[in-house]
């Protein structure tokens, strides 16, 4: 028997109801602050995350989905959205016209890791872009947005916060920091050796106790801060303390990805076990000149799906929808024509057979119908149907023309 690749799941049952909910959700709170679709491929040239995830990340350098294809292209498969959504802006020259564009996207991502709970290897985000809006309210207005997703699924979570500095405060800091950390490194673990000469801010991000205790003592960009990304930082924090948006300054807080300035952010859950990341952005103001666009502001964040699938509570399905039910042979293709007629206002369910009552009853319930219409001799003569309600049990005998309007409560 063939089954999914490991770190691969179909999504289907309950699990297809929380996406679709998360989903209508998501895109409904995105559509009201003004952000519209945008889909990128899946398959892009591996270039484009070297150059924008950063060749030091933990993405790059162990987990993408790398080959050569057939026309003998290095590519791979999307690792996260932020990179394609930049690279279509910028191949849109959208760049260059000097105006504001907002995007949200939805749809697989691939990271060959280990695959546990809530992390596989092919895993769906739903991400929020915008670019041209350099005011840090926008930064506190997608925080707000991935809190309004939230707080409508009824998903508790702790937002912290942090900045990044940019080009006029983190050169000065880095050259310090890697001083300091060249001091300790054989005290550190092997990945913080790693990122000493690569990223060196990644190190506050180590989960290992031993380096935490090492680095607790070490300055953070956020102690050294330029007048501007300070500035910047106290405005985030003010429009969040005035729309009553509670979070945490975390000076260990950096981002996976090596594209963030300013501003980071992450939502963290503890009700999937341990304490996790739900969703997580922030600034990105380089990112577009660095794929050869015009020095754009931009700003963005992704919600994992998988992630918080556990946290999203599906209502009780009420009784809904038409089941359709042949009681002759002569009513299949009458049912079949009618039901035809219903889709178009109604989800309508056929019979594709003639049945007793009994067992078309049957499969109405397993449909969770909530009306049941039949056809049989006698119908088909009289030019009417059949009508119950299963949820009621009430029944009775009415045209076809009549049909419409009492399933959709337009009769009583």
């Amino acid at each position: 028997m063939i089954t999914a690749l490991r770190g691969m799941k179909d999504i289907h049952f309950e699990d297809a109801k929380k996406f679709e909910k998360f989903l209508d959700i998501a895109v409904d709170t995105a559509k009201k602050h003004g952000f519209s679709m945008i889909e990128t491929p899946i398959l892009e040239e591996t270039g484009l995350f070297l150059r924008s995830v950063g060749e030091s990340s933990d993405i790059v350098g162990k987990e993408m989905y790398r080959f050569t294809d057939k026309g003998e292209n290095d590519v791979c498969m999307r690792p996260e959205g932020t990179a394609g959504v930049v690279r279509a802006f910028v191949e849109k020259k959208l760049d260059r016209t000097g105006g504001e564009y907002r995007f949200y996207y939805f749809g697989p991502m691939y990271r060959y890791e280990r695959p546990q709970k809530g992390r596989l290897r092919q895993f769906h985000q739903f991400g929020i872009e915008s670019f041209g809006e350099s005011s840090y309210l926008e930064d506190a207005s997608l925080i707000n947005m991935a809190a309004m997703i939230f707080d409508r699924l009824g998903i508790k979570y702790s937002l912290k916060l942090n900045s990044l500095g940019c080009d006029k405060c983190v050169p000065t800091y880095k050259k310090e920091l890697v001083e300091r950390l060249t001091e300790i490194s054989a005290e550190l673990c092997e990945d913080c050796q790693r990122r000493i000469n690569t990223n060196p801010m990644r190190v506050f991000d180590c989960k290992n106790e031993s380096c935490q205790q090492k680095l607790f003592s070490l300055p953070r960009i956020t102690d050294v801060l330029c007048e501007e990304c300070e500035s910047d930082f106290d405005g985030v924090k003010a429009a969040l303390n005035k729309i009553g948006i509670t979070y945490e300054v975390d000076k260990n807080l950096v981002r996976g990805l090596d594209y963030y300035t300013k501003t980071a952010f992450e939502f963290i859950s503890t009700e999937i076990g341990a304490q996790s990341s739900i969703a997580g952005g922030g600034r990105y103001d380089k990112l577009v000149e660095s794929l050869d666009g015009r020095a754009t502001p931009a700003v963005g964040f992704a919600i994992g799906i998988e992630r918080i699938s556990d946290l999203i509570t599906i209502d009780e399905e009420k009784r809904g929808g038409v089941y359709i039910a042949p009681l002759c042979e002569e009513a299949v293709l009458y049912a079949f024509d009618l039901s035809k007629r219903l889709r178009q206002e109604s989800v309508t369910y056929l019979g594709y057979s003639a049945k007793s009552p009994k067992n078309h009853l049957k499969a109405a319930d397993k449909q969770n119908a909530l009306w049941f219409v039949g056809i049989g001799e006698k119908e088909l003569q009289e030019g009417s149907v059949w009508l119950k309600n299963l949820e009621t049990k009430e029944e009775c005998s009415l045209s076809v023309a009549e049909l419409k309007s009492k399933i959709q409560g337009n009769v009583k």
